[in-house]
């Protein structure tokens, strides 16, 4: 008998999509959800994918409901641990954490879902402080899991240290000729705007957790 294909990476990020949808509403996601926060074409590709789950016994789905989505009780994924190393302001600049706190010994751990592995070393966390992320959904007290780069494209969510002053903040960073603009997501907040040599980038969002108890 022939062996059951492995997930491919569109279903594993399907998967985890449903599971975190349901973590935070309680209700799943519609197909129509599911393409939008994943990246896909069309619905058709949507249905393609989770009739292929549905096939691999990871979920049921009853295609003539909306939310008819329902995940088999042992479909958890395996998980990575990532340090949450400290707080980052979502707002004004704000103080650089010290370097000493890359010592990850008695603090925090975010728990992950395997999607994330092959990143798992170059991974930390931090709390966010502050509104200026809001239209991102990033709110005060969530947390955003960062890769440790420097190397970032226009429109990237980016912790971003402005040399001179040694403070640090999350904002979407753009490349304007000579200058480096950090911009908001909050339409009450205006952008920052510093020579590109005065902006080290410290890290890329790849990954929101909410806080829902805020």
């Amino acid at each position: 008998m022939e062996s059951m294909k492995p997930l491919t990476d569109k279903q594993k990020d399907i998967l985890i999509f449903i599971e975190e949808f349901i973590n935070d509403f309680g209700y799943p996601p519609t197909i129509r959800d599911i393409q939008n926060n994943c990246d896909i074409s069309s619905t058709s590709v949507v249905k393609y994918n989770l009739d292929r789950l549905q096939e691999k016994g990871l979920m049921t789905r009853e295609s003539e409901v909306s939310r008819g989505i329902n995940l088999k009780s042992d479909t958890k994924n395996p998980i990575i641990k990532v340090p949450v190393i400290g707080t980052i302001t979502a707002g004004e600049p704000f103080p650089l954490f010290d370097d000493n706190r890359w010592e990850y010994d008695d603090i925090d751990m975010l728990e992950l879902p395997d999607k994330f592995s092959h990143l798992e070393e170059k991974l930390y966390a931090l709390k966010v402080s502050g509104t200026s992320m809001i239209d991102a959904l990033i709110g005060d007290g969530d947390t955003v899991v960062m890769e440790k780069t420097k190397s970032v494209n226009n429109g990237d969510m980016v912790a971003a240290n402005v040399i001179s002053e040694n403070e640090t903040t999350l904002k979407r960073i753009y490349k304007e000729g000579e200058n480096i603009r950090l911009q908001p997501e909050n339409p009450l907040m205006k952008a920052l705007i510093y020579p590109s040599k005065n902006i080290s980038i410290l890290g890329r969002v790849v990954a929101v957790w909410r806080n829902l108890n805020k």
